[in-house]
């Protein structure tokens, strides 16, 4: 993996884990296709994308461990991720495949063993 994607791929990792993208991490028409267990949730840009993110994580948490692999337009990324909310500790495990242009994610597919 170059270092470029390497950096994004953290930047992507720190989004998870605050629920606050970091400018230029998505394009303008970044679009997300997400796949839970019993549903599939769709997003087009950075707002739509962030907001399904909070629909889904309210609270900040913990990606404690990640890999990322390259792939000829981007890369897939593996995380496992931690939170605690009001009701109880969460968990899930997660796979992205990313398509980068211009430095930024520009189409995610995501995909979640659910919480």
């Amino acid at each position: 993996m170059n270092d470029d994607t390497h950096v994004i791929a953290q930047r992507f990792v720190a989004f998870l884990e605050s629920g606050e993208a970091a400018p230029g991490l998505f394009t303008d028409d970044v679009f997300c296709d997400f796949s839970a267990p019993r549903w599939r949730l769709q997003a087009r840009g950075p707002a739509q994308v962030v907001a399904l993110r909070h629909g889904g994580h309210p609270c900040s948490g913990t990606v404690p461990r990640w890999r990322a692999d390259p792939t000829p337009d981007g890369y897939v990324l593996e995380v496992e991720e931690r939170w605690i909310d009001a009701q109880s500790d969460w968990y899930c495990r997660e796979m992205f495949r990313m398509r980068l242009r211009g430095g930024a994610i520009a189409h995610m597919s995501a995909y979640c063993t659910g919480d």
